[in-house]
């Protein structure tokens, strides 16, 4: 593993290098916004589509002017609210914006990230990065340095920020033809925290064909997928007693319980079934149950409000056919 100090990646970021780094939500794997080469470094690393457009990630409100042709009266309030942290916004770019980046859009998603070691990294320089989950394509967000080895291997370096506080992507919004937010990606914040804010917020209805027309990351269909098939059921315990005895089934419950004889592996993704610890465990439990050679990995869906309505659509996407 190929640890380096914010020094290090500055003089790397500089020469058109990525850079694993720590965000609150997960690492990100970081290039200058403003260098094709850079940006194709990541398309290339990450074996990502050219369809599958990038966030771009600034220090400052300043940064924005170089990027944004548009900033609209909605975006400035969720923007004053939530920035810095885990909101993305979906924002009509600038020329300066490469349709690399956009995958051809008409808007860039932008992010102002809190993590500190991103904030001093992006102060250090003098552009902007992109940051797409460090990782391979459709594979399981890395939420400490480990994850990113496994998935990228020996030769990306990365700086060490220990694990993400926040676990999932960030929340990404952006605005119809009325000026209502749309969240296009759901993530740690919640459809009911926009609200509280504006309450016309709402949730794009993504049909089955949605991937033709991808504006944002996140609205593939199988994303964030462990190799182990993972499978939701009703009940774990019924699933358990009906196929445990004949399949190595690796089980993730929401909160500390006696594990079930009939599993072969268990983790508990809280002391007591808190959401937001469920989301910060959530894709290092993946991780952790996609090396133990099991047949299949089970999970029960939350209640499908705030937290438990992003829960549930990470896990679908973990979990469904291509």
């Amino acid at each position: 593993m190929k640890l380096v100090s914010i020094e290090a990646a500055v003089d790397f970021l500089q020469r058109d290098k990525v850079v694993a780094i720590p965000t609150e939500t997960v690492y990100g794997l970081a290039a200058n916004a403003f260098s094709e080469t850079a940006v194709s470094r990541v398309f290339e690393t990450k074996d990502r589509p050219s369809y599958n457009p990038l966030i771009v990630h600034i220090a400052n409100y300043e940064r924005l002017t170089d990027l944004v042709s548009f900033f609209p009266e909605n975006a400035k309030i969720l923007a004053d609210k939530f920035w810095p942290g885990p909101l993305t916004l979906l924002l009509a770019k600038r020329d300066s914006v490469s349709d690399q980046i956009t995958a051809g859009k008409p808007t860039v998603a932008i992010r102002m990230p809190s993590h500190p070691i991103a904030q001093d990294l992006l102060k250090k320089l003098d552009f902007p990065l992109v940051a797409p989950s460090a990782n391979r394509f459709k594979h399981i967000s890395p939420t400490k340095p480990s994850h990113v080895f496994d998935s990228l291997g020996a030769e990306v370096p990365i700086i060490d920020g220990g694990e993400c506080k926040l676990g999932l992507e960030s929340t990404i919004v952006g605005f119809d033809d009325q000026g209502r937010p749309v969240v296009y990606r759901q993530g740690t914040i919640s459809l009911e925290s926009l609200q509280e804010v504006l309450p016309e917020t709402y949730l794009l209805h993504q049909s089955s064909s949605a991937e033709v027309s991808i504006v944002a990351p996140g609205m593939i269909k199988r994303h964030y997928a462990p190799n182990t098939p993972l499978k939701i059921v009703d009940s774990i315990e019924k699933h358990l007693e009906e196929f445990g005895s004949e399949n190595k089934i690796g089980v993730i419950y929401p909160a500390h319980t006696k594990p079930h004889q009939l599993a072969a592996q268990t983790i508990a993704l809280s002391r007591g079934g808190d959401l937001n610890e469920i989301a910060e465990k959530l894709y290092a439990a993946f991780h952790q149950l996609d090396k133990q050679n099991l047949d299949y990995l089970v999970i029960e869906r939350f209640e499908n409000i705030g937290l438990g309505r992003t829960l549930n659509d990470k896990i679908t996407r973990a979990s469904s056919e291509d």
